[in-house]
């Protein structure tokens, strides 16, 4: 079906993600027939190439409710945990109203003005410029900026920002995105674990078996070695759709937090100079990549854009002018300018005060043009009324 406006957009990417996530969990299942693959081929490498996929099928019948119920004992875990991992990788930690009013009050007065509940609010101690908003259910929805975002933005970018996470919640976001993190992560360690053991152990196949046992299994049968290549191929298969299913999740839902951050401010200009201040200056030190995916911006890049986890700031411009009326100011410099970490990364240099705090220099009026008044001479200026 297709969408015609932001709603339409989002409930059919809502549905689009659900599909995703269940390619994720038969991925899983891909997993446990390649694992059966390879534990018949060890048991008995003598049989017929036909014998071992049946067998694997069996196997595989009989481990789905294993493999299912592991799945979701880890979503389980994930439920109550996730949010203490996040800050424990991230170093978040959360303010109240008193530690930060300005970015509190923000925060507020837009979860008022739609009826949304208040999330936590968490500050990362860092130069980085990047936000994420992150947790699985209403007590634990959080919203964290680094302590460089809230020094490098106006009230207007920081709104911005403000309310593209907030979107991120309010479209069930995060619960996917964590999610699919948990399963590509099983994934990926499942594989991981596999060619490991194939790459870095010798791997014996009947073993004990006599020289002429042995070539006659090899007359009858001996397809273990075919097996064994086609499972390492199905994990391998695995492993790189899973990433491509959780990147493709990731990207397509920040185009629509843009736009639902426009919606609740009404500003697309204070979005797009937000994100061409956040461009390339995100990096957060020590993140793990599951967590720089669940970022306003993530500076890490794939290859040639199959494993990007977010679509490129120029592309989500683009969208914003031609979308919602937006103008483009090309990249912008950051007040105090840019260092280098020790990293090699652009850092923003701070003089040690917020945006607001900075003076404005004086708007001139109509008359503004006329010659400056002449000084006054020194000393006691003589009036009628002075001493004579």
């Amino acid at each position: 079906m297709a969408a015609y406006g932001l709603y339409t957009h989002i409930a059919s990417n809502k549905t689009r993600s659900i599909l995703l996530l269940g390619g994720l969990f038969l991925l899983v299942y891909v997993m446990v027939f390649a694992g059966a693959l390879i534990a018949e081929a060890v048991m008995n490498s003598q049989r017929p190439f036909d014998d071992y996929i049946v067998l694997a099928t069996r196997d595989l019948i009989q481990a789905l409710p294993y493999a299912t119920i592991g799945s979701a004992l880890w979503i389980v875990i994930a439920y109550f945990f996730n949010q203490s991992i996040i800050d424990a990788v991230t170093g978040g930690h959360d303010v109240t109203r008193q530690e930060q009013p300005r970015l509190y009050n923000l925060l507020e007065n837009l979860c008022i003005s739609r009826g949304i509940p208040m999330p936590k609010l968490k500050i990362v101690d860092s130069p980085a410029l990047n936000a994420f908003a992150s947790g699985l259910n209403r007590s634990q929805y959080s919203v964290t900026v680094t302590s460089g975002l809230l020094n490098a933005l106006d009230d207007r970018e920081m709104e911005a920002v403000l309310g593209h996470e907030l979107t991120h919640i309010r479209n069930g976001d995060v619960q996917l995105m964590v999610i699919a993190v948990i399963i590509a992560g099983v994934i990926g360690f499942v594989a991981e674990l596999v060619f490991r053991l194939f790459f870095n152990s010798s791997w014996r196949f009947g073993g004990g078996r006599s020289s002429s046992s042995s070539s006659d299994g090899d007359k009858k049968g001996g397809g273990a070695f075919a097996i064994i290549l086609l499972a390492v191929a199905l994990i391998g298969l695995a492993w790189g759709l899973s990433l491509v299913v959780r990147f493709a999740l990731s990207r397509s839902r920040e185009f629509l937090a843009d736009a639902g951050s426009v919606e609740l401010t009404k500003d697309p200009d204070a979005m797009i100079s937000a994100l061409r201040k956040i461009e390339g200056r995100g990096e957060l030190p020590g993140a793990t990549s599951a967590v720089m995916e669940m970022c306003i911006d993530n500076p890490r890049e794939g290859f040639a854009d199959l494993f990007a986890t977010h679509p490129s700031v120029d592309s989500r411009v683009k969208a914003l002018v031609k979308y919602a009326g937006g103008r483009d100011p090309g990249p912008l410099p950051l007040p105090g300018g840019e260092v280098t970490d020790e990293t090699g990364h652009g850092v923003p240099r701070y003089d040690g005060s917020s945006p607001e705090a900075q003076p404005e220099p004086p708007h001139k009026g109509p008359w503004d043009s006329s010659p400056e008044p002449a000084p006054s001479p020194p000393g006691p200026i003589p009036g009628p009324w002075g001493r004579r």
